[in-house]
């Protein structure tokens, strides 16, 4: 569909349909627009229960492995909310070989 550029110029950004804005988009000189890059899923494990889930130990061991500073790569904590990424944690921990022999 042809659009008429100044008339789009013209017209408010919140008015215009997906079909206007990329015609008015791929005119101003921007030839593609580029989708926004997808990471693939991360694990979360969430507190001192999902750490000792992940390692399949004992709560109290979860605390000693959380206080011992091997994984602190892997944690985040905002106050009382700790959250781990899993695969991080158990490559810091050793546990994971990341595909070596």
């Amino acid at each position: 569909m042809n659009f008429n550029n100044e008339d789009l110029r013209k017209k408010p950004l919140w008015q215009m349909t997906g079909e206007e804005f990329l015609c008015l988009y791929q005119t101003a000189g921007c030839q593609e627009v580029q989708q926004p890059v997808v990471h693939p899923a991360k694990k979360y494990v969430y507190g001192i229960y999902g750490i000792s889930q992940l390692f399949g130990c004992s709560v109290p061991t979860a605390h000693r492995i959380k206080k011992g500073g091997k994984i602190d790569k892997a944690i985040t904590q905002i106050g009382r909310k700790i959250i781990v990424d899993a695969d991080l944690a158990l490559e810091l921990a050793g546990r994971k070989t990341g595909g070596r022999k």
